[in-house]
């Protein structure tokens, strides 16, 4: 993946057109190969903040291979404004979780071109299998014949959710009955998933089904959750 320096032309822009230079002339997709324009893929360190793309993922912002270095920052310019709350989300759940970017979103290009996009990624690991950040796709949408393909990755997106979903389920029943923090829960599902050489989510989900399945609740445990959950609380704002 090539980067080159920052864009003074992205500083001072104005802000309804995304905080982007106005009027400028976007021709760096057409110097790509017909089937290389609509997809390209990236990378992001959570150490430092990282970014790196690809010459198509530059062209979908309007750069020329190497014109720009991908920064935190100067993505967040490219969002359209009314998506810029949701990419601050996507990137606290990032750097706080270590999950994933995935996402449904339009981006503004140099000439003010809105084009939605979705990113598919997965999680980079170290040899130890600690995230250490993410990797995956920008696929443009912007055309009209591509509903199919938004359909799939919908449910690609719907996917990676579940996953998480899943892994989080599972951590909340090894939190209850070991008395651990996410954190140590976490951990829990790594070492498994290590030393069964299967991925966490599916370590996660077996340990979903098994632990319904196979471990009951004895009737003073439950009325005592019963008085846990009919317990009256107040508004944290009160």
């Amino acid at each position: 993946m090539r980067h080159g320096d920052h864009d003074p032309r992205c500083e001072g822009a104005d802000h309804e057109r995304g905080g982007l230079p106005a009027g400028r002339q976007n021709n760096t997709s057409d110097r790509l190969p017909s089937g290389m324009r609509r997809i390209g893929n990236f990378r992001f360190f959570y150490e430092g903040e990282k970014w790196e793309w690809s010459d198509e993922v530059a062209a979908l912002h309007g750069y020329a291979p190497g014109e720009v270095e991908p920064t935190t920052e100067l993505m967040r310019r490219h969002k359209h404004p009314e998506d810029r709350a949701h990419f601050d989300a996507v990137m606290a759940e990032m750097l706080t979780n270590h999950a994933p970017f995935s996402s449904r979103h339009r981006i503004v290009d140099t000439s003010g071109r809105v084009r939605p996009v979705a990113v598919i990624a997965h999680s980079i690991t170290d040899a130890t299998g600690v995230p250490i950040g993410t990797e995956g796709f920008y696929l443009d949408l912007t055309d009209a014949e591509l509903a199919a393909v938004q359909r799939r990755v919908d449910d690609q997106v719907r996917a990676f959710r579940d996953s998480s979903g899943v892994i989080e389920q599972a951590k909340g029943m090894l939190m209850l009955v070991y008395g651990v923090n996410a954190d140590r829960a976490f951990d829990v599902l790594r070492w498994r998933s290590q030393q069964e050489n299967v991925k966490i989510r599916d370590v996660a989900a077996a340990l979903v089904v098994e632990i319904q399945a196979g471990l009951s609740v004895e009737d003073h445990q439950r009325r005592r959750l019963d008085e846990i959950v009919l317990r009256p609380r107040q508004s944290s704002e009160d």
